[in-house]
C-alpha cells in the first residue's frame, strides 16, 4: 500500500454517484473525527439508512445537514436490505451509517452490502473512525498480527468456552464488553489466568472521559473495579498473546501431555497421536514417542 501521500485528494464527485451504496464511518464519539468525504458524502446522498434513526439525526443536525433517514438495524436487516435494494433500482444514492464508527464491524451492515452487491450496484466505503483501531494504537500491545472478536455471547457455557478459546491463542486478541458485563468479564478473564498477561482496556474512547488502564492483568482488573464509572460506556479490551508453552529436554511442548493422557484413556494408541498431532502441530514422531512413554509397557 502506498502512504506516500501523493495523489491525496478529496473526491466531492463520488459522492454524487447514482444508484450507489456508501458504507460510510461516523465518529465514535468526537465530532471531530468525521472525515471531509464523509460529510461530503452524507450531504450529496439521496437518503442515509441508519441503525438508529434518532441518533443519525442529530449528527446530520450537528453538520448542519438534514436527509431522509431510514431504519436499518440488527432486527430488520433483511427486509431493510430490500428497502434500499428498491431505493437503488430508483436510481437515489444511499449512505449507510451506524451508531458510531464502521458499519458491519460488530454493527449491522453486512447483510445489506452483500445484497446490494449481489444486485450488481456498486459499494463504495468511506472509511474512517474505529474504535477497534483506536484501542490497538493506543494498547501498545499489537505491532503485528491481532485477532479481532467482537462481543462475546452474554452468557452461558459458550461465552466462558470461547474466552478460554482466545485467550490461548499466540497473537493479541481485541474484544468488546457492554458496560453491564464489564465487570462479569474482568472475573472471567482471572479465572482464565491472565493475571500475569499485559492488558490494556479502553473505555469513552475519544470522548470527554476517554480512559485506559494498562499493564498486567491484576493491575487492569483493579483498576476496572475500583473505577466509579465501569459501568458507563463501552469497553474495548486488548488482550496480550498468549506465551509459548514451556520445552521439555527433548523440544516437546508440555502442553502435550495434556491432549494425549485423556486421548490414550479413550483411544488406541495410534488414533491418540493422529488427533494429537493435527491439534498442536508437533511432529508425529516426537507425539508418537511421548504416547509411548505415557502409555507404558
Amino acid at each position: 500500500m502506498d502512504d506516500s501521500g501523493k495523489g491525496l485528494e478529496v473526491r466531492q464527485s463520488d459522492a454524487t454517484r447514482r444508484a450507489t451504496l456508501y458504507v460510510v464511518a461516523t465518529p465514535i464519539g468526537n465530532l471531530g473525527d468525521i472525515s471531509l468525504r464523509a460529510r461530503a458524502t452524507l450531504e450529496s446522498v439521496d437518503r442515509v439508512a441508519a441503525e438508529d434513526t434518532r441518533n443519525t439525526a442529530r449528527l446530520l443536525e450537528q453538520l448542519g445537514l438534514r436527509k431522509p433517514l431510514m431504519a436499518h438495524h440488527a432486527h430488520n436487516e433483511q427486509a431493510s436490505a430490500q428497502g434500499i435494494l428498491q431505493c437503488l433500482e430508483r436510481g437515489e444514492s444511499i449512505a449507510l451509517v451506524s451508531d458510531a464508527g464502521t458499519p458491519a464491524v460488530s454493527d449491522p451492515g453486512a447483510v445489506v452490502v452483500r445484497v446490494v452487491a449481489q444486485a450488481g450496484y456498486p459499494v463504495v466505503p468511506v472509511p474512517g473512525a474505529s474504535s477497534v483501531l483506536t484501542a490497538l494504537a493506543a494498547s501498545g500491545l499489537v505491532d503485528g498480527a491481532f485477532t479481532f472478536r467482537g462481543f462475546l455471547p452474554a452468557k452461558g457455557k459458550e461465552r466462558l468456552n470461547l474466552l478460554a478459546h482466545w485467550v490461548s491463542l499466540p497473537e493479541p486478541q481485541i474484544l468488546f464488553e457492554a458496560p453491564h458485563r464489564v465487570l462479569q468479564l474482568v472475573d472471567e478473564l482471572a479465572q482464565q489466568g491472565l493475571n500475569d498477561r499485559a492488558v490494556c482496556a479502553g473505555r469513552e474512547m475519544t470522548k470527554q472521559f476517554e480512559t485506559f488502564y494498562r499493564g498486567l492483568g491484576a493491575d487492569v482488573f483493579e483498576q476496572v473495579r475500583s473505577d466509579p464509572n465501569a459501568e458507563r460506556g463501552e469497553w474495548v479490551w486488548v488482550i496480550s498473546g498468549a506465551p509459548p508453552e514451556p520445552e521439555t529436554a527433548d523440544g516437546v511442548n508440555v502442553g502435550l501431555d495434556d491432549w494425549l493422557k485423556p486421548l490414550l484413556a479413550e483411544l488406541p494408541l495410534k488414533s491418540a497421536v493422529a488427533v494429537a498431532v493435527k491439534a498442536t502441530g508437533l511432529p508425529k514422531n516426537a507425539v508418537y514417542e511421548r504416547a509411548l512413554q505415557l502409555k507404558g509397557p
